[in-house]
């Protein structure tokens, strides 16, 4: 039997945000999923919200000796955000700063394979709902909101399956509205919230994408 702290699979998860995320179905919310967990996530919530997908490109920056770890994230911009100060570290400061530029280079070649035929769509005045497959330190996901923050939206909601509840406060003050279906208190890694957390490769993050922008122009948006 399932434990009812756990999902299926991302699909099932996904289903199960979409159906917390109804009000906004007819108000074309721009859903922006982190890559690449959450890509499979977006389209089924856009599907079900009759929204527009898209991505946000964010990555965390690993820790030295654990790089699973997130010392914080950064987003396009270079815009760093650090879960805690580093005081004054010299040698910790200079592998923040190696750390930023490998990622942020990785950032411009994903820009670059995943959304080759557009540019990120503009959530200036949308209503705009980031999507991950869980909050463990939530320094991907402020990097997230706080990059499209910037950028003006109408509202800006966080939904997510499952997030560690000390992430989750953290995080809601970036964003207007949070949606988390679940919030245990033994939280050691996303993945042990899903009895199938298999890796998504770039190539199904391609092909959605792909998808989903000549859907766009289908329509002549």
């Amino acid at each position: 039997m399932k434990s009812d702290s756990t999902f299926a699979d991302r699909g099932e998860a996904a289903e199960a945000l979409a159906a917390s995320l109804l009000d906004y179905r007819g108000h074309n919310p721009l859903i922006l999923a982190i890559p690449r967990g959450a890509v499979p996530m977006g389209k089924i919530i856009a599907d079900r919200l009759d929204g527009e997908l898209d991505i946000v490109l964010v990555r965390k920056l690993g820790a030295p000796f654990n790089p699973e770890y997130a010392l914080g994230a950064i987003d396009e911009t270079g815009w760093v955000h650090l879960n805690r100060p580093l005081e004054g570290d010299g040698e910790a400061n200079a592998f923040v700063a190696s750390e930023k530029a490998r990622q942020l280079q990785l950032l411009q070649e994903r820009r670059a394979r995943y959304t080759p035929s557009h540019h990120p769509v503009d959530p200036e005045g949308r209503i705009v709902i980031v999507v991950d497959d869980g909050l463990a330190t939530g320094a991907t996901m402020i990097a997230a909101l706080h990059a499209i923050r910037a950028r003006n939206p109408a509202e800006l909601v966080c939904a997510v399956p499952v997030g560690a509840p000390e992430s989750l406060a953290s995080v809601m003050r970036f964003a207007d509205r949070m949606v988390c279906l679940k919030k245990p208190e033994n939280f050691f890694a996303v993945g042990q919230f899903y009895r199938h957390f298999s890796q998504v490769e770039d190539d199904e993050v391609t092909r959605i994408l792909t998808a989903a922008s000549s859907h766009r122009k289908a329509k002549g948006t």
